[in-house]
């Protein structure tokens, strides 16, 4: 009754249950863990900027692919749509974003940071280095790059867009 049915290409043993992963060998726990420390831990410095973690997100992704969509800033932020499109009108509003006419098509909206933008975001860069620092202290630098490497492959497994 609780037992997955396979996919065609995978076995038809089912799955093992949580509890027979544990914790602390079930990488999405441990990956939702880590992104709410390194969330956690930027909390103050953003709350002194008037950031929230969509802002800071968003932020983020600007600093280095200007000029996107709302639905592609969406996805390469992790924030639903609608909470990105309330946090882009407090950007908007505070003149650390701009919203430009796409230049191909007058429906689409791109958003641009702002160089206030790019000097809050660059204010807050060295806490988001020094915590992402922390996250691999004493991980050899070959094992930090088989780890992303890793990471960059599962999120291709599951990723629906095409950037």
């Amino acid at each position: 009754m609780n037992d997955v049915k396979p996919l065609a290409t995978e076995r038809a043993e089912p799955f093992e249950r949580l509890g027979e992963i544990g914790l602390s060998n079930f990488a999405p726990y441990l990956m939702n863990r880590l992104m709410g420390r390194y969330n956690a831990d930027l909390r103050k410095e953003m709350t002194n900027l008037g950031l929230t973690t969509p802002k800071m997100r968003a932020l983020a992704v600007l600093s280095v692919i200007d000029a996107l969509t709302i639905s592609e800033l969406a996805v390469y932020a992790v924030v639903e749509q609608s909470t990105l499109s309330r946090s882009l009108e407090r950007l908007t509003s505070d003149g650390l974003v701009r919203r430009e006419p796409d230049a191909n098509d007058s429906r689409v909206t791109r958003i641009a940071i702002t160089d206030a933008g790019r000097a809050a975001f660059d204010q807050l860069w060295p806490t988001m280095a020094r915590i992402y620092s922390q996250m691999f202290k004493g991980i050899p630098d070959d094992e930090r790059a088989a780890f992303v490497g890793t990471l960059q492959k599962m999120l291709n497994n599951i990723r629906k867009h095409d950037f």
